[in-house]
């Protein structure tokens, strides 16, 4: 840009000389970009992002910048700025990261191996690689992208591209030919079209990690030949008829070409979402009740009452920390009668586990109750009186998540961020939904009995 004449202006003598950095940022365009300050030997010694490329370079030609702690080192250096536009505010911080890590500037060298500031990190020894938003990133099986210099920014960034992409962000180890993961709930960015939920094996491998190749490409700087490329998809995509298919790509290319009407990214970074990590939760859980070995099998239990009367319970099981469906189980309370949660555990409990014990089978490694100390007492009651060696049993109370242990008056109070306490939560809210479902079921059915014997009888059916 430099000796465009443009950017000369007319001298006393009637030649044309290079404007100042000062002027020169006066003719900046107002979109995104990044600008390079140089000294005056031409090399380039920092390198800035910008939403607004004008405003953004002329901040450093005022006078509070000269004083600024920040910038009274670098104003009196800098003997020309240059600039290049970029279609968004994400290309522009993804190519001050990479301008960063080629030229290392000098008055940008803090950036150049300092791990306490934030890199965007690819795993590559993966079936699904996560991305994440790391400050300690790995030496090696990871690509990475940065050092970024804000924090808020590349969590908007990763939000922004989560979006379009649908990659997966959290750290579960999920191994395609592990047909457990098939059972897995995936966390909330799933049902928001966020993430393709590969802990639930919805994609394959291949697809995957086609969706990865896809955002390091755009990472890399080659967003017009991915839109290319992708618009040549849709159009395959069409021509074999697989429809569906041409819209979601349609979709992303649509998203891709929008970046730059996304507005400020730190409004678009998002909390963390509390997925359950399988591994990390039984160790956890290990430690928080002072077991011996890891429980494999987890059961959980619920009671739920439909309108008031009739009473259900669920049995739900975890495997190695993840739903095994196949070991879900319904009850129909049938020796209580009214609302009586004790009386109902006591019976779900004898018919569980006399069951298991007259046919030899396997207790449970934990046995985990929904309510608080009264639930808890009462289970461990039947146990005594059916003369079984119960399983390790706990119960965790809604109210304040405390749980409860057999022998102990305090309940143990873990962080409501603990990996232990999540996946409890996963086993109770698991058996609370399908208890829950039961009800719908009985319901349903208790309906279209009703609604058959009224057209027997030539009448209308009830409103519910």
């Amino acid at each position: 840009m430099t000796g465009d004449p443009d950017e000369l202006a007319e001298s006393p003598l009637g030649y044309r000389e290079p404007l100042s950095p000062r002027e020169k940022v006066r003719r900046f365009p107002t979109s995104p970009g990044v600008y390079l300050m140089k000294d005056a030997e031409a090399r380039v010694i920092y390198v800035g992002k910008a939403v607004n490329l004008r405003n953004r370079a002329s901040s450093y030609f005022t006078a509070a910048a000269e004083v600024d702690r920040r910038t009274a080192d670098l104003v009196p250096e800098i003997a020309d700025i240059d600039f290049i536009e970029t279609e968004s505010e994400v290309d522009a911080l993804l190519m001050e990261a990479r301008l960063i890590k080629d030229i290392q500037p000098r008055y940008n060298s803090l950036l150049k191996d300092d791990k306490t500031f934030p890199y965007l990190q690819i795993t590559t020894r993966e079936d699904f690689p996560r991305v994440e938003f790391t400050r300690q990133p790995e030496s090696s099986g990871v690509r990475l992208y940065g050092p970024f210099t804000s924090a808020g920014q590349l969590r908007g960034t990763i939000a922004v591209l989560q979006k379009i992409f649908r990659f997966r962000t959290c750290s579960l180890d999920i191994d395609e030919q592990d047909e457990r993961w098939r059972w897995f709930r995936p966390c909330l960015l799933a049902s928001i079209n966020q993430c393709t939920a590969p802990c639930n094996l919805r994609i394959s491998r291949e697809d995957y990690r086609e969706d990865i190749r896809r955002l390091k490409l755009f990472l890399d700087g080659g967003r017009n030949s991915l839109l290319t490329e992708m618009e040549d998809a849709m159009k395959q995509a069409s021509k074999e008829m697989k429809f569906e298919k041409a819209a979601r790509i349609r979709d992303e290319i649509q998203s891709l070409k929008n970046l730059n009407l996304r507005g400020d990214l730190e409004s678009h970074a998002q909390p963390e979402v509390f997925y359950i990590d399988p591994k990390k939760g039984l160790n956890a859980l290990v430690k928080a009740l002072g077991l011996t070995e890891t429980p494999r099998r987890i059961e959980g239990l619920d009671i739920a009452h439909l309108q008031g009367s009739e009473t259900v319970a669920s049995l739900v099981q975890f495997i190695d920390g993840l739903p095994f469906k196949p070991g879900y189980k319904r009850y129909k309370i049938q020796t209580v009668q009214g609302v009586d949660d004790f009386a109902s555990m006591r019976e779900v409990v004898t018919r569980r586990f006399r069951r298991l014990s007259d046919e030899g089978d396997a207790f449970p490694d934990l046995l985990l109750v929904d309510g608080g100390k009264g639930q808890l007492n009462a289970v461990m009651e039947t146990f005594q009186l059916l003369g079984i060696q119960p399983p390790v049993t706990i119960s965790l109370a809604k109210r304040d998540e405390e749980i409860f242990v057999p022998g102990q008056s305090d309940p143990i109070k873990l962080s409501r961020h603990s990996f232990g306490l999540r996946l409890l939560q996963y086993v109770r809210d698991e058996a609370h939904r399908f208890a829950q479902h039961y009800h719908h079921m009985l319901r349903r059915k208790s309906t279209l009995g009703d609604a058959e014997k009224s057209r027997r009888r030539g009448g209308k059916p009830k409103p519910q």
